[in-house]
């Protein structure tokens, strides 16, 4: 229960413009600021930066330039030009090229005709590039609309993408062996959001039963899986579950996010298996740094320290 009402708490603030505003004014002013602990900066020079010591510890990444929701088609375009830049940015820079995107970044609630135009742009820039692009997965009311955007660009031909799937929500079992019978790369997360109970399961007990399941179904019929998780024990399960069934460590890759479990992460890279590393960055960064807070409140303490600090 306290988990929950965390998790509610953190997803009311994502959405103060008043909060956000502070933030954005002290949030990543100096380098051991607060938020610097799970977002890689706020310019792509920053972002590469990071992803270069990431690659430098073995492990993989995808960079993610954050924004969501905007609220009209100016806002939508000028995101979709940042994403070109980004790509630039990497090409010149010599990193992995793979990135993550949200489909409302692009413009999904302004209109989803100029959203689909947009995602195409960015494609058609990063797939001659050799670019994988993820579209990652937003909450409930989203998932439709975002499978069918992705099942439409696949029948035209797209193959250097991905989709997101979340284990909370009752349909994604289905929707997983749809992407699988597509030939589909999924990434596997419990769910960042906060979901009604007609949508989600509420207990985690629930939640990491059908991730435990949808993971088998992954490592047996899936392609290139992507097994995001910190949970110590879902890990050891994925592990367990391969290794009974013959699944080579380097026949899947594990996620986790850029500043949390770094030991896993280190771990898991020792004992050969691949690790990537989901790397946000950009000046839209309050609403994600907030859904982190609510998955693990336990980090507030250092958020408040992080707080007191920057007012000193």
């Amino acid at each position: 229960m306290l988990d929950r009402t965390a998790k509610t708490f953190f997803h009311l603030l994502a959405r103060s413009r008043t909060l956000d505003k502070l933030a954005s004014r002290y949030g990543m002013r100096r380098p051991d600021s607060f938020a610097r602990r799970f977002i890689a900066g706020e310019s792509v020079q920053e972002a590469i930066e990071a992803a270069r010591a990431i690659e430098a510890r073995q492990m993989r990444l995808t960079l993610d330039l954050l924004g969501e929701s905007v609220t009209n088609l100016e806002e939508a375009d000028a995101a979709t030009r940042l994403y070109v830049a980004v790509i630039d940015a990497v090409v010149q820079s010599g990193i992995e090229r793979n990135l993550s995107l949200k489909l409302t970044q692009l413009g999904l609630d302004v209109d989803k005709a100029s959203a689909v135009d947009n995602l195409r742009k960015i494609l058609g820039r990063a797939e001659p590039a050799g670019f994988f692009i993820r579209v990652d997965m937003e909450n409930s009311p989203y998932t439709d609309v975002t499978l069918e955007i992705f099942e439409t660009l696949w029948s035209h031909g797209y193959r250097q993408i991905g989709v997101v799937l979340q284990s909370a929500l009752y349909r994604s079992e289905a929707d997983l062996e749809r992407m699988n019978a597509l030939g589909a790369r999924v990434r596997l997360v419990k769910g960042a959001y906060k979901e009604p109970k007609s949508a989600a399961y509420q207990d985690k007990a629930d939640v990491d039963a059908a991730y435990e399941r949808m993971m088998e179904s992954l490592l047996a019929r899936g392609h290139s899986p992507a097994i995001a998780t910190h949970d110590p024990a879902m890990i050891d399960a994925t592990r367990r579950w391969a290794r009974e069934h013959g699944v080579a460590p380097n026949a899947f890759e594990f996620q986790m996010l850029y500043g949390i479990r770094r030991d896993l992460q280190t771990m898991l890279v020792n004992e050969g298996y691949r690790v990537r590393v989901y790397v946000p960055f950009g000046r839209q960064w309050f609403p994600y740094f907030m859904r982190r807070l609510g998955e693990r409140p336990a980090n507030v303490s250092f958020v408040i320290r992080g707080i007191v600090g920057e007012q000193r």
